[in-house]
């Protein structure tokens, strides 16, 4: 897209993003947290798209004729233009449903669990934190995606599932 800013600025801008939403202004509501960082990512997914679909494609080229075509288009081109690589693998139930997997999402490869807290709290409590922790960081992506099938023409709802940090899946399912 023309200009390009520093991998660790925006993994340092996304971390203080989540922990001053998360500690600062809705300390105690932590799903209007989760709302904020989504509409957050929602705004800089929808702007992203607008800007890399008006400068790679050209009015020549028709809107995306199917939602399999504009999946397609995130997984491979847009996917790319924000973390230099595609999506590793994309499944669909064919109904409206797919599922966006990345098998190292860079925005959680530098997460872990701190060894004192993990050796202190080996409860089921302990680990529940650690996924709210680690799920809080997805709602910004969950919102990129979102919003760039919006400008896409494509009303969705995404969430996401981690299954072994630092895999990630993205479910996208899209509104009748």
């Amino acid at each position: 897209m023309g200009r390009e800013v520093a991998e660790s600025c925006v993994d340092s801008l996304l971390t203080e993003m989540v922990s001053t939403y998360c500690h600062r202004f809705y300390a105690n509501k932590p799903e209007l947290a989760a709302r904020r960082i989504e509409a957050i990512g929602y705004q800089v997914g929808h702007q992203l798209s607008e800007r890399f679909v008006f400068t790679r494609y050209t009015m020549e080229r028709p809107r995306f004729t199917d939602h399999l075509e504009a999946i397609k288009f995130i997984c491979k081109d847009f996917w790319s233009e924000l973390f230099k690589k595609q999506i590793d693998n994309l499944k669909t139930n064919h109904r409206g449903t797919f599922v966006l997997q990345d098998n190292r999402f860079r925005w959680l490869t530098r997460m872990s669990v701190d060894p004192q807290n993990e050796s202190q709290d080996n409860s089921a409590d302990g680990e529940n934190k650690v996924a709210q922790a680690t799920s809080m960081h997805l709602y910004f992506p969950c919102g990129i995606i979102r919003g760039a099938l919006s400008n896409l023409g494509i009303p969705c709802a995404v969430s996401a599932d981690i299954s072994n940090l630092p895999a990630c899946s993205f479910v996208v399912r899209i509104k009748a």
